[in-house]
């Protein structure tokens, strides 16, 4: 994945896409899924990261968890992960810089780190990612808020592909396919453990008013989505 020309700022927040070749698959089967769920884990750290034995570790963790030793997270962080959605041929991230270039340092080790997994598992070559990583400056409370909905509805189109375009037809269906829609931050932000982990939910959860809030907004925005204030078309791109 080429790096950027601009430097991204510390302390500010990001809307981060990135998309597969010509639009292709980045996700085929859950395995790809996991492995990039761990990726975004993994990757977000100044040092060096050697995959097999971060899962040798992992495995040692998992069992010290189970025997009731506390986990300890040793990570030095580029980033704070704000939330996140997965798709079969792209990826929504909102990430908070906190280490000098730390965006552009994990977006690379993440694009190469990823795409050298699913080349090799599928025996593919070249370029998984197309272009540079695409990022939107997040400047008000309100286009925050705006994102969090965005990023987090975004896997609506899984069961209603037309529904930016006709609106959504089944509102209670949309709504409990969200809470269970695995790859993504939001199970997590309602309460519902998924990948707690990840993501740094602090920030978000009281700008939101907590769990119930982060629910309310979603809903809200889901069943009156005409009355949000609409985002710029850069940002809607997805």
């Amino acid at each position: 994945m080429p790096t950027r020309k601009h430097k991204l700022a510390n302390n500010e927040i990001y809307h981060i896409i990135i998309r597969g070749v010509n639009d292709s698959e980045i996700f085929k089967d859950i395995n790809d899924y996991y492995r990039a769920i761990f990726s975004i884990y993994e990757f977000n750290t100044i040092n060096s990261v050697d995959i097999r034995q971060k899962r040798e570790q992992r495995a040692l963790t998992k069992k010290n968890i189970n025997q009731g030793r506390a986990f300890v997270d040793n990570r030095d962080l580029l980033v704070e992960i704000l939330c996140f959605c997965f798709m079969p041929n792209h990826v929504h991230l909102l990430l908070k810089q906190i280490k000098d270039d730390g965006i552009t340092k994990f977006m690379r080790k993440l694009g190469s780190g990823y795409a050298s997994y699913f080349n090799k598992k599928y025996s593919r070559k070249g370029y998984l990612f197309q272009g540079r990583f695409f990022p939107v400056h997040i400047k008000t409370d309100e286009q925050l808020q705006v994102i969090f909905a965005y990023i987090h509805v975004n896997s609506i189109s899984l069961i209603e592909p037309k529904w930016k375009e006709i609106g959504i037809q089944d509102i209670e269906k949309v709504i409990s396919f969200l809470e269970d829609y695995k790859w993504s931050s939001y199970p997590d932000y309602i309460g519902k453990k998924n990948f707690p982990s990840v993501t740094h939910r602090n920030f978000m959860l009281e700008m939101m008013n907590k769990e119930k809030g982060c629910k309310d907004f979603i809903e809200n925005w889901i069943r009156y989505k005409s009355k949000i204030k609409k985002l710029p078309d850069i940002v809607l791109k997805s």
